[in-house]
C-alpha cells in the first residue's frame, strides 16, 4: 500500500530498481551519516587533540552510538526535531542523550564542538556521494561489460550505416557498439577519479571558535587530518560556511555526459529494432500493445531514455545551483541537496533498463544482409575516390549523376567502371571485385585495438 500511494515513482513503481539506494540517500541515511560524523569528531577531539578525557574502556560505548544506529534510532531523532525544528541540532541532542545513557554525560558538551551545522551536513553528503558513486560505478561497469561483449561478438559482421537516416558506407555491428563502449568507459573513468570533498572549519570557514578557545592547536592541519583520515575524503580549505559544491558539480557533469551517451545508445537500439536489425526475446505473458497483439515494443530502451532525461535535468540544476550561495551562507542549497538521491535513482533506473534491453536483443543477420545486397550504390564512395586518385574527370559529379537518389544494380556499376579511361585495368578489376559487405574499412581492427588498449 505504501508503494501504491508513493508520490514518486522512485519509491513506488520503480522501488525494486532503487531500493539499494535507500540506505545511502534516504532521510534515515542522512541522519545516520550525521551521527557518524559527530561521533568521529568527538573521537578526534579526544584521541587526536586530547581535548576530551575519555577512558579507553569507554570508547566502544561512543562507537556504539553510530554503529548501532538504525531506523528506530532515526525516528527518535525526528521526534527530537519536532521540538528543535532543526535537524542537525536534533542529532546533537540525540547523541548527548545516548552518552548520558552510557554514563558519559560529562562529555556531552563536546558533541558538536565548534561546529556549524554545515560542517556535519557537508561531510555527511560527501560520504553519501562516495557510497552512491560506488553503486553507479558498479552498474555502469556491468552495462559497459555487456556492450563490450556484443562489440566483440559482432566485430566482423557487416552492417549498412545510416547517416541522416539514409544508407551510408558500411560498418560492422561490433564497431558500432564499441563506439559506445569507448565513450562510456571514458566517462566512467572520470566518475571514478572525481574527488569527493568536505570541509570542517566552522561557521564561516575560518576556524574562528576553534582558534579562540585553543589558539595553540594547528587547526588547519587538524581540519585536514579529520576530513582525510577520519572520513576518508578530500579536505576543502577555502570555503564560507558551506562547502562550495564544485566537486559535486564535477561528478554530476561526468554523470550528465554518461547519461546523454546512454540516451544516444537507447535511441540507436530503438532505431535498429525498428528497422529489423535486432529482434527482442519474447517473455511469456508480456503484452506489447493493449490493442495490437503482434507488437513487441522496445520499452526498456524507451524507459532508459526517459529516466536518463529526468536524471540529466536534475543533475544540470544541481551542478549549477550548488555553486551559488549568497554571501557566506543561504539555505537554498540545503533543500536542493535533499534531492540528490532522486537523481541517483533516475540514473540507476536508466542504466538498469538499458542493460535489460541489451540482454533481450537477438540479431537478425538476414535483415542486415538484405540491406547490404539491396544498396550497391554504397560503393559510389570508393569508386569516386579511386577516380580522383587516377585523375578521371569530374569523379564526384559522375557518380552523383549515376547514383544519387537512385537504386542501381551491380551491373550498372560494373558498366560504369568499364567506361573509365584513366583507371588502370588491374585497379578496375579490384573495383569490380569489391562488394558492399567487404567495404568496412578498418572496423574490425578498430574493435581489436579497443580491447588491446583497455
Amino acid at each position: 500500500m505504501n508503494r501504491i500511494k508513493a508520490l514518486s515513482v522512485l519509491d513506488g513503481r520503480y522501488a525494486r530498481l532503487t531500493e539499494e539506494l535507500q540506505d545511502i540517500f534516504s532521510e534515515y541515511a542522512l541522519i545516520k551519516y550525521r551521527v557518524f560524523v559527530e561521533i568521529q569528531w568527538l573521537k578526534f577531539l579526544a584521541g587526536e587533540l586530547g581535548l576530551v578525557e575519555v577512558k579507553d574502556s569507554d570508547m566502544p560505548k561512543i562507537d556504539a552510538i553510530a554503529k548501532d544506529f538504525n531506523a528506530e534510532s532515526a525516528l527518535m531523532v525526528k521526534e527530537i526535531e519536532k521540538t528543535t525544528n532543526h535537524d542537525v541540532k536534533a542529532v546533537e541532542y540525540y547523541i548527548k542523550r545516548k552518552l548520558a545513557e552510557a554514563g558519559l554525560a560529562s562529555i556531552g558538551e563536546w558533541v558538536h564542538f565548534a561546529c556549524t551545522s554545515e560542517d556535519i551536513s557537508n561531510t555527511s553528503y560527501a560520504l553519501m556521494l562516495k557510497k552512491g558513486r560506488e553503486k553507479i560505478v558498479d552498474h555502469l561497469s556491468e552495462l559497459l561489460e555487456k556492450i563490450e561483449e556484443i562489440g566483440k561478438r559482432y566485430k566482423s559482421l557487416p552492417m549498412m550505416s545510416r547517416t541522416h537516416g539514409q544508407p551510408a558506407s558500411p560498418t560492422t555491428v561490433g564497431k558500432e557498439f564499441i563506439n559506445f563502449a569507448w565513450r562510456i568507459r571514458r566517462e566512467l573513468s572520470s566518475i571514478k577519479k572525481s574527488d569527493i570533498c568536505a570541509k570542517m572549519n566552522g561557521a564561516t570557514g575560518n576556524f574562528n571558535a576553534h582558534y579562540f578557545v585553543f589558539p595553540h592547536i594547528d587547526w588547519l592541519e587538524a581540519g585536514r587530518k579529520f576530513v582525510s583520515e577520519y572520513l576518508g575524503v578530500t579536505p576543502v580549505l577555502y570555503t564560507t560556511q558551506i562547502n562550495p559544491g564544485n566537486y559535486i558539480a564535477e561528478l554530476l557533469q561526468a554523470m550528465i555526459r554518461t547519461a546523454s551517451t546512454i540516451i544516444d545508445l537507447d535511441r540507436d537500439m530503438w532505431g535498429y529494432i525498428s528497422i529489423g536489425y535486432f529482434k527482442q526475446k519474447l517473455k511469456a505473458g508480456e503484452v506489447g500493445s493493449s490493442t495490437m497483439p503482434h507488437k513487441v515494443n522496445p520499452i526498456d530502451f524507451e524507459n532508459g531514455e526517459g529516466n536518463m532525461g529526468i536524471a540529466i535535468s536534475v543533475m544540470e540544476h544541481l551542478s549549477v545551483k550548488l555553486l551559488n550561495s549568497r554571501f557566506q551562507r543561504d539555505l537554498s542549497d540545503s533543500t536542493v541537496l535533499r534531492n540528490i538521491g532522486a537523481l541517483f535513482g533516475y540514473f540507476l533506473i536508466g542504466v538498469k533498463n538499458t542493460l535489460k534491453g541489451l540482454n533481450k536483443l537477438d540479431l537478425d543477420q538476414e535483415m542486415l544482409e538484405k540491406d547490404i545486397e539491396q544498396n550497391p550504390e554504397l560503393l559510389a564512395e570508393p569508386i569516386q575516390t579511386a577516380m580522383r586518385v587516377f585523375q578521371e574527370e569530374n569523379p564526384y559529379e559522375k557518380l552523383k549523376e549515376l547514383t544519387r537518389g537512385k537504386k542501381i544494380t551491380r551491373e550498372t556499376l560494373d558498366t560504369f567502371i568499364d567506361g573509365l579511361e584513366k583507371v588502370p585495368s588491374d585497379f578496375k578489376k579490384r573495383m569490380k571485385e569489391l562488394t558492399v559487405d567487404k567495404y568496412v574499412g578498418l572496423a574490425e581492427k578498430l574493435v581489436d585495438r579497443y580491447f588491446s588498449e583497455i
